[in-house]
């Protein structure tokens, strides 16, 4: 993975309110000290609010009138057991009862871990108590059972009173009035926990895999309402409050509570629907605030913006033969051709769903297996092409909704193609709305500064050691699988998670318990995600970004290496090795390939050692690296030959393939996020434009061919799927080899496929190859010096006998006519 630009995007401004307050918000007191008492007011008439102390925290004042919410309707309560009976139905009798001291100075300073203890309703002797926290309120009264009764205005937004009931009824409301304003809702402090004992258990343990449906925010029906429960992993805070539109970003009503050690803040808020925004704004330990994203917030606004939105899934998914299907065979023993995707500069301009009228047509024309989608979790400067994620559970707001997200996946799956999306588990940028010391210290970021800064980018790494950060990542990859049907994950810059000294110097980094600079605790990560996705998403495959000789990427996580390590569980690799010879190679003129033979056979010594991907990524096409085409040397015509050489060559040697958009048409300039690629090259206005056709069109025919002929996908993993049969012809700079089949296997009838590429810029006339002798003939079933692509025609028109004269160590040979710069393909007739 390359070094990325960065820069942290700006806080976004309070959002506008939105259109169903749950609390007009006036500017109001914030002090801890308590006011001289008022005298309690005659019941069911609206209370003299108390003087209070001057103001030491504004909130943004709202209209005049601020609109009213409609509640939800309660389910209709069980009799109770001993039901209340009020002395005076009509006008109860109160007493005052109002927060203790202590208490009142804690839930005004945000530092309360248990507001349900105080406010909400309590029995006590003399009957049941009833306090409220509603900042800016005239009065408040509770209503319940057939009675009405003012509560006590006791200042700072404090409102209490024993009526005198023998039982706390199973369902009240609060009739809360503003200056212009009336509202009748729920009590929030009501409501019992809303998360059960087993989820927080699992998420002591690191072990909660659907933690989604745990933390962040989630719309139910509790207790008989319906609302937002909302919840937090902050073990560090001293408290946490619930922000939004709901509330004019002002918490000082909102408080969560804390559940026990769990580390989690838990707050069920009626009335709050899909569409709102929120934070969390979270007292530190040294007692200063600050508002956060949700870490595990489904929805986002779009950047610059950046609260977290309330969201519940519409999508009804239609893929579910695609589902049924995809598990059938093994990813290292299927065809699997990648088509490399920037959503949001594909087609500059396009959300999700128009998106999904394109995008899915276009690949599956082209023949490719898979679309590899660039990140799409949430990240707040486009110039980091996603690799900085903030919002690691919510697609980008960019392009839509996350279920108009759903729907591109749905109509890819319906064309026939598959959905892999890289994933960025290494680091995260340092917003300070986002992960960086999230409740006020380390949390999500190794505790030790030198374990948590990455030296190449400027971001935080995770600290795998932690069960909750390692469940974190653990649950948001199969999130993305089970939620969005992804059927792979590509797993960025997996070199710079294993390795504690990777990019430091000596002195910059502690060894680990062992004396190596292996990173245990990122070992035990990745062998738990990768076993975690498998088990429970059949069909899906991991693939590692991985650029150096870690033994046992793909090789499962129970089987140890020479090295004493259990595999990592991937079910692939990217060959950064074989991306990198082959493009030194290709880039040298034709007359100096020679002294470079070896670069392009190398690769075969290591080829069986793990499960490859060849990748033609944006990171090889980006930072003056130039597009692919743009590497090769000479003209214009001998550029596009080389490429279509060597497209040839990649798509026949061991090893899945994966080329980036643009590529497929020669795009001659760089990738670039924010124009993308260069589709008016394809424009029959343009004079050039049968030479771009002419290389889609090629490769095109390379995925055809190439989903036909089994011998070219079905042994990738198996050296007995490959056989040399000259790979020391350096002065002529040729290549040829043979892939076989599996025995029974599907396509080509069991047959071998022979490859030839000429990467020398002359036509070679009976260029004798041996091949083996069971044959009668071979027929040619790809050129790319055929006219259609834009070459020169030089072709083996007629099935070619091959003579009894040994050659290359078999008793048989073919004479071949070889165009110049060209690969040919051939299997028996």
């Amino acid at each position: 993975m390359s070094p990325r630009p960065r820069k942290p995007s700006d806080e976004a401004a309070a959002p506008s309110p939105p259109a169903t307050p749950a609390t007009p918000a006036p500017k109001r007191a914030a002090t801890g000290k308590t006011p001289k008492a008022a005298k309690p007011a005659k019941a069911a008439k609206t209370a003299k609010t108390a003087k209070t102390a001057k103001t030491t925290r504004s909130a943004k004042k709202p209209p005049a009138k601020p609109p009213v919410i409609a509640p939800a309707a309660p389910a209709t309560p069980a009799a109770p057991a001993e039901p209340a009976e009020p002395a005076e139905p009509a006008e109860p009798a109160v007493t005052e009862s109002p927060v203790p001291e202590d208490d009142r100075v804690r839930l005004l300073s945000g530092t309360h871990h248990d507001p349900h203890g105080v406010l909400g309703a309590h029995s006590v002797p003399g009957g049941t108590a009833f306090r409220a926290l509603r900042p800016y309120a005239k009065g408040v009264a509770v209503v319940a059972d057939g009675l009405r009764a003012e509560l006590r205005d006791d200042g700072d937004g404090f409102f209490s009173a024993v009526l005198p009931l023998r039982a706390v009824p199973e369902d009240y409301r609060l009739h809360v009035t503003y200056e212009d304003t009336e509202l009748e809702i729920h009590d929030a402090y009501s409501f019992l926990p809303s998360l059960g004992e087993f989820d927080l258990h699992l998420i002591g343990e690191g072990r909660h895999e659907r933690l989604w449906e745990a933390l962040g925010a989630r719309l139910m029906t509790h207790q008989g309402a319906t609302g937002t429960r909302f919840t937090v992993w902050a073990p560090n805070a001293r408290g946490v409050r619930i922000v939004g539109g709901f509330n004019y970003w002002d918490g000082l009503g909102f408080p969560m509570r804390s559940l026990g050690g769990s580390g989690v803040w838990e707050l069920f808020v009626p009335s709050v629907g899909e569409g709102e925004l929120y934070k969390f704004e979270i007292t530190r330990p040294d007692g200063s605030t600050t508002q956060r994203a949700d870490p595990l917030a489904r929805r986002t606004e779009a950047p610059p913006a950046n609260s977290s939105v309330v969201h519940e899934s519409r999508h009804e998914w239609h893929d579910q033969e695609w589902l049924d299907r995809r598990a059938e065979v093994p990813v290292h023993e299927a065809p699997f051709s990648v088509y490399e995707v920037h959503l949001p500069s594909w087609r500059p301009g396009l959300t999700y769903r128009q998106l999904a009228e394109q995008l899915p047509a276009y690949v599956a024309d082209l023949g490719f297996t898979h679309v590899e989608l660039m990140p799409v979790a949430e990240h707040p400067f486009g110039g980091s092409w996603g690799y900085q994620v903030t919002g690691f559970y919510a697609p980008t707001a960019r392009l839509g909704t996350p279920d108009d997200f759903k729907f591109l996946v749905d109509a890819l799956h319906r064309a026939g193609v598959g959905v892999l999306m890289d994933w960025v588990p290494a680091h995260f940028p340092r917003d300070d709305w986002a992960l960086a010391e999230f409740d006020g210290r380390p949390l999500y970021e190794h505790e030790d500064p030198a374990r948590s800064a990455h030296p190449d980018w400027g971001t935080l790494e995770f600290d795998y050691g932690r069960r909750e950060v390692r469940n974190f990542l653990v649950a948001n990859a199969s999130y993305w699988c089970e939620e969005f049907h992804i059927d792979g994950l590509r797993v960025d810059a997996v070199a710079s998670m294993l390795y504690l000294d990777y990019s430091r110097e000596d002195g910059q980094w502690t060894p680990n318990a062992h004396g190596g600079r292996e990173n245990l605790d990122a070992v035990a990560f990745l062998q738990e995600m990768n076993a975690t996705v498998y088990r429970r998403s059949p069909g899906v495959v991991t693939i590692a970004e991985e650029s150096t000789a870690w033994d046992g990427v793909t090789r499962a996580t129970h089987h140890q290496g020479p090295g004493g390590f259990g595999g990592l569980g991937f079910g692939l690799k990217w060959n950064m090795g074989w991306m990198h010879d082959s493009l030194g190679y290709v880039s040298k003129e034709p007359v100096h390939r020679k002294y470079h033979h070896n670069e392009m056979t190398f690769s075969m010594v290591y080829a069986y050692s793990e499960n490859y991907v060849l990748p033609i990524s944006h990171d090889e096409v980006v930072h003056g690296k130039r597009s692919l085409v743009s590497k090769m040397p000479g003209d214009w015509w001998q550029q596009r030959a080389t490429q279509r050489a060597y497209l040839g060559f990649m798509w026949a040697h061991p090893g899945k393939q994966l080329l980036f958009m643009g590529q497929e048409f020669a795009q001659g300039a760089e990738w670039s996020e924010s124009h993308g690629p260069d589709w008016w090259l394809l424009d029959p206005a343009y004079g050039a434009e049968p030479d771009h056709r002419g290389m889609r069109d090629l490769v095109r025919e390379l995925n055809t061919v190439y989903r036909r002929e089994g011998a070219l996908w079905q042994r990738d993993t198996d050296p007995g799927g490959f056989a040399w049969v000259d790979g020391d012809a350096a002065e002529d700079n040729v290549f040829a080899f043979l892939r076989y089949p599996a025995e029974n296997g599907t396509g080509s009838d069991g047959r071998p496929l022979l490859a030839v590429s000429n990467f020398s810029p002359v036509v070679r006339h009976g260029y004798r190859l041996g091949v083996p002798d069971e044959f009668a003939a071979w027929q040619e079933v790809l050129n790319t010096d055929e006219a259609r692509f834009g070459g020169g025609d030089v072709t083996n028109p007629d099935p070619l006998k091959p003579a009894p004269t040994p050659s290359h160590g078999r008793p048989v040979s073919l004479h071949l006519t070889l165009p110049p710069l060209a690969t040919v393909w051939l299997r028996p007739a």
